[in-house]
């Protein structure tokens, strides 16, 4: 009789398991990025550290290593040869010297539709928030109007809590190499970043400066589109009797690595000026971050380059600061398809 409940027990759970997920997957059909992270929360275990490692020294020792890196990186750009390649980018002749201010209603939106994750920047927890929002809601909307309308982002908005997070399970930890950095903003400084991404996008898009060739972060594009474009490009090229060669780039530190300088040009070179270009520039200066790792901190370290990991607004700026790679690709006859920092070069010829 004991093995008979058991046996009941196992097959109730199995069921039950199944039935939740599969309701899960029902109610995300379509909506990539939750069945990919249901994914890996069902096939990886949680990736913990020792716990020797939760100390303030580590954070210190880790928080040192990543700024490092940025900077040996940043180095060994340096030291490169300079090459002097014209690039037919033509400037946008549309202008976007104002931001529309969002309405409480669109603010209300926003924050009903984000997730309750909480940084530990927060003042008190996302879940709160949107509890007492009717209360809450006109101090945000304030806060934000305020930061369009004046071209500045509150310094609260531009601190990062850093979690160092194994690339791979069971990587050995005392290797620094081993750490990918996840960094977690205050929710309010995400709400902001929403508006001005929403606005920035319907630029971009309205005025036809997205590189057409780009499939990373814009609506109706994902790794599905891109795909599609290179494996259709590479049968047609065969179909042809041609051979073709296919080189696969991916960028180290993409992301951390952006020159300010650089991003503003090419920002008012789309059109970005007077009070929204000042936002910009008061978006990336200041910034600052720090490892967390439970009560554990480092000192808090000074971002000069980069745009911010774990930001709305990150990989939108970054698709920017690419847009004139395409017509140097071009300029040499070469095919190609981005995804964010991945880039796919290749280009056919006759066997010879």
């Amino acid at each position: 009789m004991y093995n008979n409940h058991i046996l009941h027990y196992k097959d109730s759970v199995a069921s039950t398991k199944t039935h939740y997920y599969s309701s899960i997957i029902i109610a995300n059909k379509g909506n990539s990025k939750s069945l990919f992270s249901l994914l890996n929360n069902i096939t990886q275990p949680q990736n913990f550290l020792p716990p020797h490692l939760y100390t303030t020294s580590f954070c210190n020792s880790i928080m040192s290593f990543f700024t490092e890196k940025i900077k040996n990186i940043h180095q060994h750009l340096g030291s490169i040869p300079h090459l002097s390649i014209s690039v037919d980018f033509h400037p946008s002749t549309h202008s976007f010297s104002s931001f529309q201010l969002p309405a409480i209603s669109e603010i209300t939106e926003l924050i009903r539709k984000s997730k309750p994750s909480t940084c530990q920047l927060d003042p008190f927890p996302t879940q709160l928030v949107k509890a007492c929002l009717s209360s809450l809601v006109p101090l945000i909307s304030a806060i934000i109007h305020s930061s369009l309308t004046t071209g500045t982002v509150p310094t609260s908005f531009k601190t990062a809590a850093i979690t160092p997070i194994l690339k791979k399970i069971g990587a050995d930890p005392s290797d620094f190499n081993n750490f990918r950095p996840v960094s977690n903003l205050p929710f309010i400084s995400k709400i902001l970043e929403k508006t001005v991404s929403s606005q920035l996008h319907s630029h971009l898009s309205h005025n036809n400066l997205y590189e057409q060739f780009q499939s990373g972060f814009r609506p109706l594009h994902s790794t599905e589109t891109a795909l599609i474009k290179i494996t259709n490009d590479l049968l047609m090229a065969a179909d042809s009797g041609l051979l073709t060669i296919l080189i696969l780039l991916d960028l180290s530190a993409a992301f951390d690595t952006i020159s300010h300088t650089v991003l503003l040009n090419r920002l008012s070179s789309i059109g970005i000026s007077h009070t929204p270009l000042d936002w910009f520039t008061s978006y990336l200066s200041g910034r600052t971050q720090f490892i967390q790792l439970k009560s554990f901190k480092s000192s808090p370290s000074a971002v000069t380059s980069g745009v911010p990991q774990g930001s709305v607004l990150g990989p939108l700026l970054f698709i920017i600061y690419l847009l004139p790679l395409g017509n140097i690709f071009r300029k040499f006859n070469i095919q190609f398809h981005c995804y964010a920092d991945d880039t796919q070069l290749y280009f056919s010829t006759k066997p010879s």
